[in-house]
């Protein structure tokens, strides 16, 4: 570890934490229905989409009304991609000419787009043409965050709504999610990508001749469109299947930055949104502290495992040590033009966001290194995670905080002067265990099925690594993978894909109902007994809800994997 890295992640830092206070209070305006600076240009096109679609925005819905909604949308999105993929080749724009997708592969992109996960079983730059990664791909990115950010602002509205049988209207929520904040945001990120050299055409693939002879064929296209909703909506789908290791997709170290910076920016807002919503913006810190702690954790444990010298290099005379000349530590699957500590922050912060980009190959982490990413989604990715998700995510941890706070002092549990009754906690918990109960049944069933061994590359712990953070960011929506896995098979497609619907939409209907309950609900006013929920030991008291959940549920399994590895490493037993 350098000075330098250490300066670099406290720069990011510094940033995020710069951005959540004026985002924050941009996007309440928006969800708001407040006037805005973008109000005049944007303000009579919104009224043109709900004349059309027949919305009424004043028209409040009953949570299952707004929960209906968000799930028809999505199964029509999943309709619409699968329909593209099936007849792709007959559309427009695609100067490959690439035909048809499978009904496994197209199944499995589907699900994966519209969840926000965007798992990719694919090369993309060979496999889909312009016109799906624009009308497909790229829209599904848009729309697939607005949904999750429309879901955490109406679980928002549980919290300060008073006997209130409604939590606001999906599609007003989705539309101006898309129109107000990805959109604009989104124009002015591409048109600096395109500055920074990402390709931006729609033309054929340039076939170059190479020094030796050889011909080369160098892939372009739509790339910073969709690079930039990519990171901006948490979606991490890349356009080149090197995702943001590829010097089209991020050239440089000050896009990388920027990446990463776009990759936390809604999370971090939406908490700031939460502290205006409920009227006290300490509320909103107290929740990023949450995150905070747990980020800085994950990147310092990271950081410090890619700096160690890798033992498989130790007797091939390869210097290992730092210097002016390079990084040091363990450089296999790197960039040398982001080094140690940009590879091993983007990895922490991809993998608490559902985001899924990469800009170094996590499969080639040292063994605590990889399992950092692995446990950040494990966790829910509610470390600022997905758009609007990780905000969700992490509230349903504060309802188990507050509900263990309250058998401490043997009083009922309140947050934000709403009891916490039976049914808010059972919602929560249920909630929280849906995705261990989908990672870990499906890596058990992977692990012993004939169809889920013969996929993999690799024995031993990092083989069943490997096989646990694919099912690991199918159902926490992330999208990135150790790799190691020939997962465009129709057992991985179709499980995988199964995972990724669990993930989502088995998660949200009891978080929804968490809002309506609490929407319904008085608000009690705060007496001597109220727990504090804006300092240090509600911090502290969550963060180890969330770490005493979290390591219960998946110790037994890390045990097998990436811990396992680590002592075998160390023995001189390298998988």
């Amino acid at each position: 570890m350098t000075a330098n890295g250490w300066l670099q992640i406290a720069l990011f830092s510094v940033i995020i934490i710069a951005i959540a206070k004026p985002l924050g209070g941009y996007m309440t305006q928006v969800f708001n229905g407040e006037r805005t600076l973008l109000s005049p240009v944007l303000r009579p096109i919104e009224r043109a989409i709900y004349a059309i679609c027949g919305v009424r925005e004043d028209d409040d819905q009953h949570w299952t009304a707004y929960t209906v909604g968000m799930l028809l949308f999505s199964f029509a999105s999943f309709a619409i991609l699968y329909l593209l993929q099936r007849i792709q080749g007959s559309l427009p724009l695609n100067p490959q000419h690439y035909a048809a997708v499978s009904e496994h592969l197209a199944f499995n992109t589907s699900i994966s787009f519209v969840t926000n996960t965007n798992w990719q079983s694919y090369v993309p730059e060979t496999t889909y043409g312009y016109f799906v990664q624009m009308a497909g791909l790229t829209v599904h990115n848009f729309v697939s965050a607005a949904a999750g950010i429309a879901l955490a602002i109406a679980l928002i509205r549980g919290f300060t709504r008073r006997t209130a049988s409604a939590l606001g209207n999906f599609w007003v929520d989705l539309t101006r999610c898309v129109l107000y904040i990805l959109l604009p945001i989104a124009i002015v990120v591409t048109l600096f990508f395109v500055w920074q050299g990402v390709p931006q055409n729609l033309l054929s693939y340039t076939v170059v001749h190479t020094l030796e002879g050889a011909d080369q064929t160098i892939a372009q296209g739509p790339v910073a469109s969709q690079e930039a909703i990519k990171m901006l909506g948490t979606n991490g789908g890349g356009f080149f299947n090197a995702n943001s290791s590829h010097p089209f997709e991020n050239p440089n170290a000050i896009t990388n930055l920027v990446q990463i910076i776009l990759i936390f920016s809604i999370g971090a807002a939406l908490t700031n949104v939460f502290g205006r919503v409920v009227g006290n913006q300490r509320q909103g810190w107290a929740i990023f502290a949450v995150m905070g702690v747990l980020f800085l954790a994950g990147t310092t444990v990271a950081y410090w495992a890619e700096s160690r010298p890798n033992p498989a290099l130790a007797g091939t005379h390869v210097d290992q040590n730092v210097s002016a000349m390079q990084a040091g530590g363990n450089m296999e699957g790197k960039e040398v033009r982001f080094g140690i500590a940009n590879s091993a922050l983007f990895a922490t912060v991809t993998t608490d966001a559902s985001c899924g980009a990469i800009n170094s190959w996590h499969d080639s982490f040292m063994p605590l290194g990889g399992l950092v990413p692995m446990l950040n989604i494990q966790l829910g990715e509610i470390i600022f995670g997905g758009v609007g998700s990780g905000l969700y995510g992490m509230l349903l941890f504060v309802i188990v905080a507050m509900f263990v706070a309250g058998l401490m002092v043997g009083r009922t549990p309140e947050y934000l002067g709403k009891k916490l009754e039976a049914r808010e906690v059972k919602m929560a918990m249920l909630g929280i265990l849906i995705l261990p109960l989908s990672i870990l049944g499906f890596t058990a069933l992977a692990a012993v099925l004939p169809a889920g061994v013969a996929a993999l590359n690799n024995a031993g712990p990092h083989g069943f690594s490997e096989m646990l953070y694919a099912f690991t960011s199918a159902t926490g929506n992330n999208g990135s993978a150790f790799g190691g896995i020939s997962a465009n098979v129709p057992f991985y497609n179709s499980t995988l894909g199964a995972a990724m619907f669990i993930g989502r939409f088995l998660m949200i209907v009891p978080m929804m109902a968490v809002a309506g309950s609490l929407a319904a609900k008085k608000i009690v006013p705060a007496s001597a007994g109220t727990f504090p929920t804006t300092g240090p030991l509600f911090v502290g008291l969550t963060v180890g809800v969330i770490l005493i959940v979290g390591g219960l549920t998946y110790f037994p399994a890390l045990a097998l994997g990436p811990i396992v590895e680590h002592f075998a490493m160390l023995a001189g037993k390298l998988y």
